[in-house]
């Protein structure tokens, strides 16, 4: 009974620990601040990171998430990515340029407005959001359209206003863009507009007079403290107050996925796997069993075509280059002059036309082209050069390319007989008696047998004796 007791009470004792202690556990994981890092320009790969590490975030219902910020801009597709994901979090997000001499611009600036929190550490800036491509409105954002006429409903007139058609509806979509995150996260929207339509800047001190970003903190460990107790709205409508006083910082690495695609849609990667993959197979049609340029081709090519899908790429440019290469194989099994130039100029334009954007970090290298363009040509030119060597050198197959042959006499009877040339032996007959070992020259061919005669300079010498 004793022990009954003893163990009935031991049982309490634990549950009592453990319910004491698990409010604690709950707090502590409460409490922990995931960061995740931009660091170059936005693309795929930035995409991918950030929507893997949000969903990372609320699994391990982290108190919030630091997305820091050091970018020059990026692709319009891949921002609107990262801000459908932001607006969609359940994790409230801290937009935070740093380090110091960071900047976010272009969509960097768009992306920050986006953050629930938007910070900047000393000495970094934010701006120069004028748009070279941008792309549709996100469902479910509100004002994410301008009105019939294409200006926002909210502005008149600008002076600097583009009088060209296209760049005009580029601008004030991205400017009802900015301006609806502007006024979804009680920012300044018409310094916004400013940052579109004029490439305007701001320090970080500035950006925090204007009313741009919410606060300016040193470092993450700052920043934790200041955003302590405030409240902010997460999808859905929730509201939250933060307590970050105490949390615990944990850095959130890209995967391998997102590693592999920030090289991968690199277009200058992307331009030379496509070569790579194209020549390869090319190689193997040439040289059918060699196996290795066929396996390598095939997989550089597969990753180049991956990579063009997930970049904003002119078809009409890719098929210019296609056309080019396949001019320069037929070059290569029937050569001619026209055929080669025709594959050179058609793959040049091509290249020029395959991206339909030039974002910061994701233009077409001019030294990648160009070495590509020499690779060409210097195909090309081996290719005449054969050519040419060919039509003035002698023939090497058939009946010409046996006359005047060298040929050692193996045995002989009248005329008739077996001879060494060439690296084979040979049936052989003549007009003349010849001795073993003597050395003859072939006259012609017939029916596989050689027609020999004595060499011109044995010939000679017989008729001075």
């Amino acid at each position: 009974m004793q022990t009954f007791k003893a163990a009935l009470v031991a049982a309490t004792v634990f549950v009592a620990l453990v319910v004491s202690i698990r409010p604690g556990a709950a707090e502590e994981n409460s409490r922990l601040a995931m960061t995740i890092a931009i660091d170059g320009a936005v693309g795929p790969a930035s995409a991918s990171y950030v929507k893997t590490a949000l969903a990372k975030a609320a699994e391990r219902h982290a108190e919030i998430v630091i997305l820091r910020l050091n970018t020059p801009g990026g692709l319009s597709t891949s921002m609107r990515e990262i801000i459908a994901d932001v607006l969609a979090s359940p994790i409230p997000v801290v937009g935070y340029v740093a380090p110091s001499g960071a900047h976010a611009a272009s969509a960097g600036t768009y992306i920050l407005y986006a953050a629930h929190i938007a910070a900047m550490a000393p000495g970094t800036n934010i701006g120069a959001a004028t748009p070279v491509q941008i792309g549709g409105p996100i469902p479910g954002l509100p004002g994410a359209a301008p009105d019939k006429d294409g200006k926002d409903s909210k502005d008149g007139d600008h002076p600097s206003e583009p009088k060209d058609a296209m760049t005009a509806k580029v601008t004030n979509d991205a400017v009802a863009f900015i301006r609806s995150l502007a006024e979804l996260r009680g920012r300044n929207a018409d310094w916004a507009e400013k940052a579109v339509r004029d490439a305007a800047t701001l320090s970080a001190n500035g950006a925090l007079q204007a009313g741009v970003i919410d606060l300016v903190a040193r470092d993450p460990a700052e920043l934790l403290r200041q955003v302590d107790g405030r409240v902010v709205e997460v999808a859905g409508g929730k509201t939250q107050r933060l307590a970050t006083k105490d949390a615990v910082l944990e850095a959130i690495d890209p995967g391998w996925i997102s590693r592999v695609l920030a090289v991968i849609t690199d277009p200058n990667v992307a331009f030379i796997l496509l070569m790579v993959g194209i020549y390869g197979l090319i190689f193997e049609f040439m040289t059918p069993g060699t196996v290795a340029p066929g396996i390598v081709g095939t997989i550089c090519l597969l990753l180049g075509l991956y990579s063009l899908n997930l970049l904003p790429i002119n078809y009409a440019g890719f098929a210019l280059m296609l056309v080019g290469i396949a001019l320069l194989a037929i070059e290569a099994f029937n050569p001619t002059v026209v055929i080669g130039l025709g594959g050179i100029v058609a793959f040049v334009l091509g290249a020029l036309m395959l991206f339909r954007v030039e974002a910061p970090g994701y233009a077409l290298s001019w030294w990648v082209i160009g070495i590509t363009v020499a690779v060409f040509v210097t195909f090309f030119l081996a290719v005449l050069g054969a050519l040419r060597r060919a039509a003035r050198g002698p023939a090497l197959l058939g009946a010409q390319a046996m006359r005047g042959l060298p040929a050692e006499v193996l045995d002989w009877s009248e005329t008739t007989g077996h001879v060494f040339t060439n690296g084979e032996r040979w049936q052989a007959r003549g007009t003349e008696t010849f001795k073993s070992g003597e050395t003859v020259e072939v006259a012609n061919i017939i029916d596989l047998t050689l027609v020999v005669r004595r060499t011109p300079a044995a010939a000679g010498q017989g008729g001075t004796a």
